[in-house]
């Protein structure tokens, strides 16, 4: 289908991109255009101005910042999968990075755009919310800064007020002692997840010390699964840990669709959260 129509603008900074959402509410920004672009052709999204930020230097790269690495709004998926800063100081944001659908869109979707986007079936959304990111929004008013706990709002939806853009995430660096892993089913390699589990686990003489899961695509926005985390803490590896994953879909609302109804998708997070707090602490 053709989109409908809508003005297109290309700031020169980004200061110029603020002032240019602030003036129309209807305003939507264009990044990689992996997320949004489909919307337009189907008309489910009506802007009447785009906003394209593909070239603002000040949205670029990834950066490591000491105690935290700063992955630029605009950084593709592909260069935040094969930082050097990623690969060693957030390795479970490597990984979840290199299971976006395929390397095309790799190549072209943005890490900015894909958490901005907030669909609670992507991959990033619940990595981030695992790992307690901070979103770095910017408007003509300054610079905020916003917990990944309260930037997802709901489906689609995220606490961006109008004439703010997402500018960059700082993910916090966890140190020695934890392990990572990212864990998704899906129907195909380019599709969507069914259901995803990011799972970093901190581990101590064979006890598992502190645990932080997200899910992906159980819930209107990425969750926590706070019951399985608050049940392995302080246990040893084992019996215990299989039946602190039980609890993995406990208070979630997954979707019902034409891949999986929810309480197949609640079996999934029991499933695939063993599997990789598993995988992180390092249980045979």
């Amino acid at each position: 289908m053709i989109p409908a129509q809508f003005d297109y603008e290309r700031p020169s900074s980004l200061a110029e991109a603020c002032e240019a959402l602030a003036a129309d509410d209807e305003a939507k920004v264009l990044a990689g255009g992996q997320s949004l672009l489909p919307l337009l052709r189907l008309r489910l999204a009506y802007p009447t101005t785009l906003v394209d930020v593909g070239r603002l230097e000040e949205l670029q790269g990834v950066h490591d910042r000491g105690d935290h690495v700063f992955i630029g709004a605009m950084a593709t998926h592909d260069e935040v999968m094969r930082s050097p800063a990623v690969t060693s100081g957030c390795p479970l944001v490597a990984m979840a990075t290199s299971q976006v659908a395929d390397p095309a869109i790799r190549h072209r979707g943005t890490f900015g755009g894909s958490l901005a986007h907030a669909d609670p079936a992507g991959d990033l959304p619940a990595v981030v919310l695992a790992l307690d990111g901070v979103l770095v929004a910017r408007s003509a008013e300054g610079e905020r800064e916003i917990p990944a706990a309260e930037f997802f709002v709901d489906y689609l939806e995220s606490s961006l007020a109008q004439g703010e853009i997402l500018a960059g995430v700082k993910i916090p660096k966890l140190g020695e002692g934890w392990g990572f892993h990212y864990e998704k089913f899906h129907r195909t390699a380019q599709s969507w997840a069914t259901v995803g589990v990011a799972a970093a686990v901190h581990r101590s003489n064979g006890t598992i010390t502190e645990a932080r899961i997200g899910l992906t695509n159980m819930g209107p926005t990425p969750v926590r699964a706070r019951a399985t985390e608050e049940s392995l803490r302080d246990v040893e590896l084992g019996e215990q840990v299989r039946r602190a994953c039980e609890q993995a879909a406990d208070g979630t609302s997954p979707p019902s669709d034409l891949h999986a109804q929810p309480d197949y998708r609640r079996h999934l997070a029991r499933v695939l959260t063993h599997r990789a707090v598993r995988t992180a602490s390092g249980s045979p």
